[in-house]
């Protein structure tokens, strides 16, 4: 499979580092948890990619800033904006945008 990188952005940081567990359990996929718009903002523009994570506790004006911000970058990103579930809801939303990684059953 190949490699996936997450960024999740948000504020609670149980939850944060809940999905990063579930994401990381994954082979292949990895993830780095962002709590602050400039940090994420710089992340994003310093390392690729795959797909950005949006998490609960994060305003409108947040949310809104950070998806304007992935106009600017050179490369394409994903976006999710997870806000519960379960790990095989995430999942789905994950083979949704990537259907290529879908395992064989």
């Amino acid at each position: 499979m190949r490699p996936l990188h997450f960024v999740i952005f948000g504020k609670n940081s149980e939850i944060l580092k809940t999905l990063k567990r579930i994401i990381e359990n994954t082979s292949n996929w990895n993830a780095t948890i962002q709590e602050e718009i400039s940090s994420c903002k710089n992340y994003l523009k310093d390392n690729r990619v795959d797909i950005i994570l949006l998490s609960s506790g994060l305003s409108l004006k947040e949310e809104r800033d950070i998806v304007e911000h992935l106009s600017f970058l050179d490369y394409p990103i994903a976006l999710i904006q997870h806000y519960g579930g379960g790990s095989g809801l995430l999942k789905n939303e994950v083979y949704s945008l990537f259907p290529e990684l879908i395992p064989d059953k």
